[in-house]
């Protein structure tokens, strides 16, 4: 909706059902597979040990991504948000070795608000609307992880701080 160049109808939905295929369904079934042999006590994956494998799965889809993405002139900078992203999991992924948990949730919707500033201010685009619905929703979602107990306020910051640092630090580098 707000790239600078005129994307095809066509190209868009491609470009949607990739990333939807790729981030929800593959790892929807990866979950399942893993429940199914008792790997994982839930769908949740609530503790470190049950999140490592899920983990890993993304972390290798958001490279993939990232990678298909970055070589296609119209997608570069989407590209860039699933590079921001998985250096935001890796770091999560050795958070994991010193029993760190974050919120993912938080660390995505948080890269999701980095990633538009960034492409607003880089093609002058006014974003503030968009940008004001995304702080809305991290701050429900970010109360919502807290009151169903499925994090601390620490982790929920940690998300949050991860998402943002590491959606800067790759469109610096970028």
């Amino acid at each position: 909706m707000i790239s600078p160049a005129p994307i095809l109808r066509e190209r868009k939905y491609l470009l949607i059902s990739i990333v939807f295929f790729s981030t929800y369904i593959i790892p929807l079934i990866v979950l399942l597979i893993l429940k199914a042999l008792g790997i994982i006590n839930s769908l949740k994956a609530e503790t470190i040990q049950e999140r490592k494998i899920p983990l890993f799965l993304m972390l290798i889809i958001f490279y993939i991504l990232g990678e298909f993405l970055y070589q296609i002139p119209d997608f570069v900078e989407l590209g860039m948000l699933f590079y921001g992203t998985n250096l935001a999991l890796v770091i999560i992924y050795f958070l994991f070795f010193i029993n760190v948990k974050t919120s993912l949730h938080v660390l995505s919707i948080s890269s999701a608000l980095s990633f538009i500033l960034f492409f607003g201010n880089k093609h002058s685009i006014n974003v503030l609307p968009i940008i004001m619905v995304l702080f809305l929703l991290t701050g429900i979602l970010a109360s919502a992880r807290l009151h169903l107990k499925a994090h601390t306020k620490l982790e929920v910051y940690l998300g949050f701080v991860l998402g943002v640092f590491c959606q800067f630090t790759i469109f610096f580098l970028l």
